[in-house]
């Protein structure tokens, strides 16, 4: 994709974040890695379903901005340590979906295997302790769970996913709310009925052969 498709993207992105409640006022962050050096991100203060094209911003892996005329979040940190530690990554979405941030602000992760399909598109999604947002705190929490994990809880915060390019990033967003809502339903009912380690098992490998068909589908592209 180009610079310009991929500004296209994340204002197209950001809307529907913000129509699907998934954000509020000037809530989330979403970027693009464009390429070894540079990342291209939504400015600090905006709403994310308002955004223009012209209204991200360049930044360098340091986090300096390299253009733009709004300014840089604060939490672009949170994305450059994310990508410095997964190469293969190319977008990233921090949001707060209500449910998914409501176990967050519980103190709960969504890692028990209650649905196949959750756990093959994210395995399990763990939950981070607490960390001032835009500081070495927040990136000390999330550290160790970003090589393992491709959605992860921030304790009081809200959900932050990435992925092989930001299409995938936002899809693993809304999978992290939907089976924030399914585990809600669950706990209201008073019954969880888990999968079993075997069943988990062959999911996992399942799991690994369709990461493996999606790259390859990526690369034909």
């Amino acid at each position: 994709m180009s610079e310009h498709q991929h500004r296209q993207e994340i204002t197209r992105l950001g809307k529907l974040l913000h129509e699907k409640g998934c954000i509020a006022a000037t809530d989330g962050n979403i970027s693009v890695r464009l390429d070894d050096y540079t990342v291209l991100a939504t400015p600090t203060c905006m709403s994310k379903g308002m955004m223009t094209t012209e209204d991200l911003v360049k930044v360098d892996l340091n986090g300096r901005k390299v253009s733009g005329f709004r300014e840089v979040s604060s939490e672009i940190a949170m994305h450059l340590m994310i990508y410095r530690m997964r190469p293969e990554i190319c977008g990233i979405v921090h949001a707060h979906p209500p449910t998914a941030t409501g176990f967050a602000a519980a103190g709960m992760g969504l890692e028990q295997a209650l649905v196949s399909e959750i756990v093959l598109a994210l395995g399990k999604v763990p939950l981070a302790s607490y960390g001032t947002p835009g500081t070495q705190e927040l990136l000390d929490a999330l550290e160790p769970l970003v090589k393992g994990h491709d959605a992860i809880l921030m304790a009081n915060h809200g959900v932050v996913t990435y992925a092989e390019d930001l299409l995938t990033a936002y899809m693993h967003m809304e999978t992290v709310e939907h089976f924030a809502k399914i585990a809600l339903v669950t706990h209201q009912l008073g019954r969880q009925q888990i999968l079993s380690e075997e069943n988990v098992s062959k999911l996992m490998v399942l799991r690994q052969k369709f990461q493996a068909t999606m790259k390859a589908s990526m690369k034909k592209v």
